[in-house]
């Protein structure tokens, strides 16, 4: 987890990507069907990463080497505070392929679920423009 810790602290969307699985679910706080797919779980970090401010880990939990791990963290979505806890599996590889996040308090979760939602068509717009460029 330390990679993937040290990628989300420094902004790093090429080394988050890097360390998630072809076949990743990402489990939103804020929506209730999972999303399938490494483009679109990029997509979605690629954006939060954005709305939240001072984003920082505060917890990890799971042991070294292990495959379940939890990242307990605290940020701001505008003047909302907020707590939350990225819920990671890795797979065979040491690559992420269940990705849950929550978060609370409930004003945060609807912080968050407006900006996302406000990014919503760019976050699908990215997926869509990086699966016509591995097509052709």
């Amino acid at each position: 987890m330390k990679a993937f810790k040290a990628a989300v602290e420094a902004r790093d969307i090429e080394a988050m990507t890097a360390l998630l699985a072809p076949d990743v679910v990402f489990r939103s706080p804020v929506a209730h069907k999972p999303y399938p797919g490494k483009a679109i779980t990029a997509s979605i970090l690629a954006e939060v990463i954005e709305v939240f401010s001072d984003f920082r880990y505060v917890t990890e939990i799971g042991e070294e080497g292990g495959r379940d791990h939890a990242l307990v963290f605290e940020a701001n979505v505008g003047d909302r505070a907020l707590t939350g806890c990225d819920f990671i599996h890795l797979d065979e590889d040491g690559l992420i392929d269940d990705f849950m996040v929550m978060v609370r308090p409930l004003s945060g979760a609807q912080a968050l679920a407006a900006e996302m939602g406000a990014r919503f068509d760019r976050i699908v717009a990215r997926v869509t423009s990086a699966t016509e460029d591995s097509a052709s």
